[in-house]
């Protein structure tokens, strides 16, 4: 197991987790390796590893290692 951080707080992985892991358990939705839900709705979601913007793309191979800080930003409407 591994420690990140995600929007500050402490979570806690299996070794070798990917991007799309975390954007899962934050979203509660199953999510694809390219990043995309499974269920074919938008996520609306983005994130950044140590400050540095992952392609969603990039959101299956993109490994997550010890102390990573991870950023999920949501999409929001309005202004």
């Amino acid at each position: 197991m591994i420690e990140i951080d995600v929007n500050g707080s402490a979570l806690r992985l299996p070794e070798g987790a990917a991007v799309s892991t975390v954007v899962s358990a934050l979203t509660g939705r199953a999510v694809t390796p390219e990043g995309t839900a499974e269920d074919g709705a938008p996520l609306g979601v983005a994130v950044a590893v140590d400050a540095v913007l992952v392609p969603r793309a990039r959101w299956g191979s993109h490994r997550l290692g010890p102390g990573a800080r991870v950023e999920v930003l949501t999409a929001a409407q309005g202004g």
